[in-house]
């Protein structure tokens, strides 16, 4: 926990804060994860599944479409 007050844990937390929270972040408001659609154990956890997938999806279409943009010459 004490690294963490220091100069370079500052610089790493807030890193972290700005991929992973961002993360959790879309989950909750465009992925469901703000209330729970099921109530057994399994289903939950396969919304939580389910909703963590489609966040991949996004992420290898927005780089597959970054990679094919030709660059400005």
């Amino acid at each position: 926990d004490a690294n963490r007050l220091k100069p370079w844990g500052k610089a790493i937390y807030k890193r972290r804060k700005e991929t992973v929270e961002r993360s959790f972040a879309d989950a909750k408001q465009l992925h469901g994860h703000r209330y729970a659609r099921f109530r057994s154990l399994i289903r939950v956890q396969c919304q939580c599944l389910m909703a963590a997938a489609a966040q991949n999806i996004k992420k290898i279409a927005m780089a597959l479409t970054k990679a094919s943009q030709p660059s400005p010459a």
